[in-house]
Formats: C-alpha cells, sequence, structure tokens
C-alpha cells in the first residue's frame, strides 16, 4: 500500500499492541473502572505498546503505571488470550488495527492490599481521568461493559488457574462491539 499525502488514511491499515493483564486475587479480578456521565467503563490493566518496547517491558511498564505492582510480587505470566480488534471509534482519526493480548497473573491478599486503589489516565488537554481499582468475581463478568471484551471468556473459565485450550478469542468488529 502506498501512502499519498493529503489522502484519507485507510482504516486499520495501522497495527497497534496492547498489552493487558488479567489479575487474579483468588476468584476477584482488578479491573479498571470509569464512571461517566453516559456509561460506566471498565477495562483489564494495561496499555498500547511504545515503539520499540518489548512486550514484557510494557506489561511490567503498564503494571507498574496502573496499579503500583512489581511483577515480580506476581505469580504466572503466561499469554492468554490474543484479540484482533477492527472497531471503528468515535473521532477524526481513523481507526487502528489493534491485537490484545492478554496475560493472567496472580497476587496475594498481602500485595492486593498494597497496590493502587485509583488509576489516573492523563487526556489530551492534560488533565487526568480517575478510574477506580474495583476487584470483581470473574465468575460475574459475562455481561460486564469490558474493554476487551474477555468477560465472557472469564466467566467460562472452570477456576482461575484453569488451562485455555484456545488462546485466540472472536474478533472484536463493528458487528460485535459498540463503543460505551
Amino acid at each position: 500500500m502506498t501512502f499519498t499525502p493529503g489522502a484519507d488514511p485507510v482504516p486499520f491499515s495501522h497495527v497497534k499492541i496492547r498489552v493487558s493483564a488479567v489479575l487474579f486475587c483468588g476468584d476477584d479480578v482488578a479491573l479498571i473502572r470509569r464512571e461517566r456521565a453516559d456509561s460506566v467503563h471498565n477495562t483489564t490493566i494495561g496499555g498500547n505498546v511504545e515503539d520499540g518496547e518489548p512486550l514484557p517491558e510494557a506489561l511490567r511498564r503498564e503494571l507498574a503505571e496502573e496499579l503500583a505492582l512489581d511483577v515480580d510480587q506476581a505469580e504466572g505470566g503466561e499469554l492468554l488470550w490474543v484479540l484482533d480488534q477492527r472497531v471503528s471509534r468515535p473521532g477524526p482519526t481513523p481507526p487502528p488495527r489493534k491485537l490484545h493480548l492478554v496475560y493472567r497473573f496472580h497476587v496475594t491478599a498481602d500485595v492486593r492490599e498494597a497496590l493502587a486503589r485509583q488509576e489516573f489516565d492523563e487526556l489530551p488537554d492534560g488533565s487526568h481521568e480517575v478510574g477506580t481499582i474495583a476487584w470483581v468475581n470473574y465468575r460475574s463478568m459475562g455481561g460486564l461493559p469490558l474493554f476487551p471484551p474477555v468477560g465472557a471468556a472469564l466467566a467460562a473459565l472452570d477456576s482461575p488457574r484453569a488451562d485455555v485450550a484456545d488462546a485466540s478469542l472472536e474478533a472484536v468488529t463493528d458487528e460485535n462491539y459498540t463503543w460505551i
């Protein structure tokens, strides 16, 4: 594909990678919960990989930034799921195609107690949106507004340490996902 200056970029022609963690403490999973005027939005702990950043370092950075967690305090770290996102979104820029790499970790109650209780996401104007760290029983996540949408897969696990037969989850598209 050739880029023509001034031409409209093609949606999904740019690929971004997002790493995230499903962080268990017993049967509970840490989520970032953002309450907005017209919706409630939950996300797994994580974010975009920076240019040239190794995946393990990106995951380590995101867990430290959002939870104040040193991954050496956690057990696990195996790749659990991969999601391919091709979803249109509000705004003037074309949406990227995003690959979500979801890893699984476990922490003890003592480690959980020391983790951050809020997460501050910097907005383009320099202000911050505050998210609350919510611990939710994984079995109740099937209908939760969660991004990436791994709630049904989480709820289907037999246990927090259950093996997963297929790491590839259904692609996230405009047909099966709507921004909230």
